[in-house]
């Protein structure tokens, strides 16, 4: 038996020389089943190899070929190896009268859905129903904001920049002192610190949730170069409550830190708060600033104008976003806006969600 085992398994692999996959499981399910049949009778080896070594009916042409040049000695024709013929699958569905129906319904309802959020990008945001708002917030939430950059202290290796000699020196030591191709270096960077002072008065109620899910969703994306606060006739830090990563629990928490919400503005005097308290200090300093205000301003213009100029010059960079600037034929008249243009790098408009996303254009830029 053993002389035909070794006959067996050589079949085996002229059948996988003619192309056919034969499975170890199928090699040992072919010797038991000769193990049953006579073996003097070449169609009952036939047959049992047929039943437990094909798996598909395309497999038969190859093995039938393969059977008759090992067992018959007879040469397979001209065309060295026969490879199996998979029969082609149709992938196509034929659809109901019903299911074509359903299917076109369900991609109108998709073209539909795209159009009312490509709408709803560009619509005021003060001007939203309770449903459109709701859908609002979950387009905010998937917003994917990219924080600022600024070259920090620390090289790194690069495949450009300047030589690093250490590691040049190192590498011709490790190659036994001969000259090798010089490593390079260049600064590396890290994020810059965004700062975002939310007017929260009652002329930006209607802008102050949808603003404040946008400083949770920039907030959320850099931690710890990222800082809130809130303007109206104080300042309040809301850092630490955004850094909650549910954005109801966040906005929930800087509600209940605001004591001043939707009252009036004082907005030169709440920025020389966050300049003497933290903008002096560190803060401000190399950082973009964005300021998102109306305006309005109950107090001293010339006083806003001061610490502006403040402001300006510890800032990398300072934007104001006021949602009426996106009104045509808007001209900043009011007088917190005219003081403050003079020391502004960008005057932009926040009143949808198409200009949010310019926000984080411009930045990014900066």
């Amino acid at each position: 038996m053993t002389g035909e085992l070794v006959g067996l398994t050589g079949f085996a692999r002229a059948l996988a020389h003619a192309g056919l996959p034969v499975a170890t499981d199928s090699v040992e399910s072919f010797v038991r089943a000769v193990e049953l049949v006579d073996v003097a009778d070449p169609d009952q080896v036939y047959w049992a190899g047929r039943a437990t070594l094909c798996r598909d009916p395309a497999d038969h042409a190859p093995y039938d070929l393969a059977f008759d040049a090992w067992f018959h000695r007879r040469p397979p024709p001209s065309g060295a190896r026969t490879r199996r013929q998979h029969p082609r699958r149709s992938r196509t569905a034929v659809l109901t009268p019903g299911e074509q129906r359903g299917r076109a319904d369900a991609t109108d309802a998709h073209a539909v859905a795209a159009a009312d959020t490509e709408v709803l990008r560009h619509r005021d945001i003060a001007e939203l129903s309770a449903a459109e708002r709701a859908h609002l917030n979950e387009l905010i939430a998937v917003l994917h904001p990219r924080p600022p950059l600024r070259p920090a202290v620390r090289l790194r290796p690069s495949r450009r920049g300047r030589v690093d000699p250490r590691r040049t020196v190192r590498d011709m030591l490790a190659a036994g002192g001969e000259p090798v191709r010089p490593s390079r270096q260049r600064r590396a960077v890290r994020p810059r610190r965004v700062v975002l002072l939310i007017d929260v008065s009652g002329s930006m109620s209607p802008y102050a949730d949808a603003l404040l899910r946008f400083a949770h969703v920039v907030t959320r994306t850099n931690p710890s170069g990222t800082e809130v606060f809130s303007l109206g006739t104080r300042l309040t830090r809301l850092s630490r409550a955004l850094r909650a990563r549910d954005a109801e629990a966040a906005l929930s928490a800087a509600g209940r830190s605001v004591p001043d919400w939707a009252g009036g503005t004082r907005l030169g005097e709440t920025l020389r708060a966050f300049l003497d308290r933290w903008g002096r200090r560190g803060l401000a300093r190399g950082a973009v600033v964005v300021i998102f205000s109306d305006g309005w301003e109950r107090g001293d213009p010339a006083l806003l104008a001061e610490q502006l100029a403040q402001l300006h010059r510890l800032a990398r960079a300072v934007l104001w976003v006021n949602p009426h600037a996106g009104a045509a034929g808007y001209r900043p008249v009011q007088g917190g806006i005219a003081a403050a243009l003079p020391h502004l790098d960008r005057l932009l408009a926040g009143h949808s969600l198409a200009t949010l996303q310019e926000l984080l254009d411009e930045m990014r830029k900066a």
